[in-house]
Formats: structure tokens, sequence, C-alpha cells
């Protein structure tokens, strides 16, 4: 997909985002919306994956660390054709397969259940090395929140990572400058994150992460390094797209009211409209 096609889809997964937890009542939105543009760079451009052939053996793995931006990853799959995107409306519903934390065992195109933070990666790197022990050929990708690097297992899995050389393992860090309770220096800084990932033996890599060049010469550099994993930070604005959301730790774990509702798809539709001129 070219750049501007990868930034209209963003937009879709941002406007299903806003309509799942709108649904829901409940949910994640800040989180979600600041990953939107690197879900959308997984799943339309990045992983070998078939969504008529969600379990095929040589697809790439993925993996969300931080669970709860669960509504980004559904959109995704539902966009890229897991799933019918009807479905996203029954987020956290009885009986839905959509649980406000992913659930591999009922939703297609998921390799790994998550929600106890610091834990996706560790079942990450043990993918990846599942593979270079057996001789396979795929990809393993892990999504983290940067508030998520205050968890000790993180470390635990990174340091392991890199004394097996897992350059087919890329773990991915949303660097959102955010968590529940504030912003992540307030709470616990984890800063500085890439001299941090260099010292566990990390080829490190910083990006804008809602710029779509430098996420794809970001994932085509992971490719090529030898004998390391790789780990991606980005820089992203949590809540971003939706105006009164952004950079606002209050949306972490807030659904929009109906009224609220209808000023996040306006602003959404607005960008997606500009998009249209391009």
């Amino acid at each position: 997909m070219t750049n501007l096609e990868l930034q209209k889809m963003a937009n879709e997964v941002r406007k299903d985002i806003i309509t799942e937890v709108h649904s829901a009542k409940s949910g994640h939105p800040g989180g979600s919306l600041s990953a939107a543009d690197v879900f959308t760079y997984l799943y339309f451009e990045e992983m070998n994956i078939d969504p008529k052939d969600p379990k095929k053996a040589d697809r790439d793995r993925f993996v969300l660390s931080k669970g709860h931006t669960a509504p980004g990853l559904y959109a995704a799959l539902a966009e890229r054709g897991f799933f019918p995107k009807e479905d996203l409306t029954t987020l956290r519903h009885i009986g839905s397969h959509l649980q406000g934390h992913p659930c591999m065992q009922h939703t297609p195109g998921l390799d790994m259940s998550s929600g106890s933070l610091g834990q996706g990666i560790s079942a990450a790197v043990g993918m990846a090395l599942s593979a270079k022990t057996f001789g396979d050929s795929f990809r393993v990708y892990t999504l983290l929140g940067d508030g998520e690097l205050q968890e000790g297992q993180v470390w635990e899995a990174s340091m392991f990572a890199s004394a097996k050389k897992l350059d087919n393992l890329c773990v991915i860090v949303d660097n959102n400058n955010l968590q529940i309770d504030g912003t992540i220096e307030e709470v616990n800084s984890p800063y500085p994150i890439d001299e941090k990932f260099k010292a566990f033996g990390f080829h490190v890599i910083n990006v804008n992460g809602h710029d779509f060049d430098e996420l794809r010469s970001a994932f085509t550099e992971a490719k090529t390094v030898k004998g390391q994993p790789t780990v991606i930070i980005m820089k992203t604005v949590k809540g971003k797209g939706v105006s009164f959301m952004e950079n606002n730790a209050g949306w972490h774990g807030t659904a929009p009211n109906d009224e609220q509702y209808a000023v996040a798809m306006a602003d959404l539709e607005k960008a997606g409209e500009a998009l249209c001129q391009k």
C-alpha cells in the first residue's frame, strides 16, 4: 500500500476504535489511537498473514503485550478481513469473541492472549526462540506500552532475547508518555528507553510512530539485522486523531459518551476528507 492508502486505513481504524469503546461503554481508547498507525502498517504492509488461513504455519506472529489496547488490534483485524466489521460493536459484551483483552481461543488472527503487562513480550520471545530452534522462517512482533516498561518481566525477557540472539524478534514500544496515572516520568520513569535497550543488547531504532515513511524504513531495517533482536521506539501522541483525547491521560481507559462520540467521529471524518483531497 502507498503511504496515503495507509493513512486512510489508519483513519478508518481510528473510527473503528471510537465506535468499539462507545458501543461497549468501556475500554481503552487513548493507547489504541496512539498505536493505530503501527497496527495498520503491521497488518496491511509488514506481516506475512492470510485472513483466509489465520493459522497457516509460516505466518508471522504478533503479540499485543499492552493487551488493554485490544480495540486497536481488533479494528485492524476486522479491516484486514479476519472477521466482520459488524462484530466490533460487540466489544466487551457477554458472548462476544471480542473481549476487553485479547483471547486467542475465540478471535481469528490472534496468536496470544494478553493483558497482564509484561507477559506479552515473554510469550513473543518464546515464539521467536521456537522458530530459531526448529528452523522456521516466521518473524515475531510484539507491541509494548512505555508504562509497561516499568514491569521487571520486560527486562528479563529482553535479556534472554539478546542472549539467544533472536534476530527474528521485533519489539515495538508505543512511547506516548502517558499511562493511567499520568506521565511515565511522574509514575516511574523508564527513560532513556533507547539506551536501556542498547544496554540489553538490542538494535535500536527511534521513529515518529505516526509517519509511515519512518515506520517503513524502520521495519525494513529491522529485517536486515543479524545476531540481535530489534526494538522500534515510536514517539506517539496518546489519543491521536481525536481533538479532546490527544495528550490527555484521562482517556487512557474511559469511553466517550454520545456527545463526545459525535465530536470524535466528526474529527475523524474531517481528517478522512482531508486525506481524500491529497
